[in-house]
Formats: C-alpha cells, sequence, structure tokens
C-alpha cells in the first residue's frame, strides 16, 4: 500500500542545500508517482477502449429497436428478441457509466500527483474506487450475458423453425428467418461483452498496482 506522507527528511535538506527545494520529485513519494501514472495511462486505455465499442454497439441496437419497432405491428417478432435487446441496452449503458469510471481514474491520477498532500486521495479512496468499478464492470457483465443468452436463444428459435433441407423457400413473413442483421445484433452485445472485460481488466490491474505499492 502506498503512503502519502513526506519524503525522508534528509532528502529535503539536501533539496535545500542544492537550491532544488521546489521540484516536485522531492515533495512526491516515488509510489505515488508510480501509482499516478498506472491510474492515468490505464484509465485512459480502458475510457477510449469502451467508448469505441460502446458507440459501435450503439448504432447496430438503435437500428435493432427501429426495426423491431416496425416488426412489431405485423406480429413477426419473437419474444426472446425483445428481451435479449432490452437486456443489450441495459448493458451498454452500463458500459457508459464503466467508461465514466475509468475518465475518473484519470482524475484520480491527476490528483494523487498534487503538491499539496491535503489534496491527494486516500489509499482509502483509492481502494474505494476501485472497488466500485469492479462492481460496475460485474454487474455489467452479467446483464449483458443476461441478453447474449436472449438473443441466441431467439435466433435458435428462428433456425428450427425455418424450412430446413432442400425445402423451397416461400415468401411470406421474412422475419421468421434467421437475418444477417440478427447476427449483427448478437456482434454487438459481444463488443459491449468485451468492453466490460476491458474495464475489469483495467481495474484488477490498478487494484494490484496499488496492493503492490
Amino acid at each position: 500500500m502506498y503512503h502519502s506522507e513526506d519524503p525522508d527528511p534528509r532528502l529535503r535538506s539536501q533539496a535545500k542545500i542544492t537550491g532544488m527545494t521546489t521540484d516536485f520529485d522531492y515533495t512526491l513519494p516515488p509510489a505515488v508517482r508510480r501509482i499516478s501514472g498506472s491510474f492515468r495511462i490505464v484509465g485512459w486505455i480502458s475510457f477510449w477502449v469502451q467508448i469505441v465499442l460502446a458507440a459501435i454497439s450503439s448504432l447496430v441496437l438503435m437500428f435493432a429497436l427501429v426495426n423491431l419497432g416496425a416488426r412489431s405491428g405485423t406480429g413477426g417478432t419473437n419474444p426472446g428478441t425483445g428481451v435479449g435487446l432490452l437486456f443489450a441496452a441495459l448493458g451498454l449503458v452500463a458500459v457508459y457509466l464503466s467508461a465514466f469510471w475509468a475518465f475518473r481514474y484519470t482524475q484520480l491520477g491527476r490528483r494523487l500527483r498534487s503538491r499539496d498532500i491535503a489534496k491527494r486521495p486516500s489509499p482509502k479512496d483509492a481502494l474505494q474506487a476501485l472497488r466500485l468499478g469492479t462492481v460496475v464492470s460485474m454487474v455489467g457483465m452479467l446483464i449483458t450475458l443476461f441478453g447474449s443468452q436472449a438473443l441466441i436463444g431467439s435466433l435458435l428459435g428462428k433456425a428450427l423453425a425455418q424450412p430446413q433441407g432442400g425445402t423451397v423457400f416461400v415468401p411470406g413473413n421474412v422475419s421468421q428467418y434467421v437475418e444477417a442483421f440478427d447476427i449483427f445484433v448478437v456482434q454487438a452485445n459481444t463488443n459491449t461483452l468485451l468492453a466490460h472485460f476491458v474495464s475489469l481488466s483495467a481495474t484488477l490491474w490498478l487494484l494490484r498496482t496499488v496492493n503492490r505499492a
């Protein structure tokens, strides 16, 4: 665990002798510098990866919701599809919340580099932020997995209901068949799951860094 106390008094005396009393290296403990850098770098990587994956999933899910609304009037929707899209949307909201939390990691890293010891977050504050980030990622992954189960179950129902083998295709309600767009929805949900995995990995890495300091 890192500590926020001043560096060794001998270093301060040496700094005064050499005229370097304002040198930042003498006011910030090495463990804090290391943790601060980790929070900023890992936080930004996690933030941008989640934002890109969430943006792609958002576009696909918006088209899917519009498509589902158009089909609902014809009675050609599968109940599992609506439930799957609901869980997928909730998982996507959790990704944006997790991305915001990753941005908070970068701000926490910046505050750790403050010259004012009173403004530096305590070890308890850092651990609490990491624990909350872990909970958000875990809950988001669970919701997204529920969405995956519902969407895949819906696709399985369509695959079993559509004509098999050499049966000639009969025009009618196209929504009863597995379409390419259905696969895109599954891919979007998979991107959401990947975003949560990246967030969880980043949080666990930072937690390991703090505990080793």
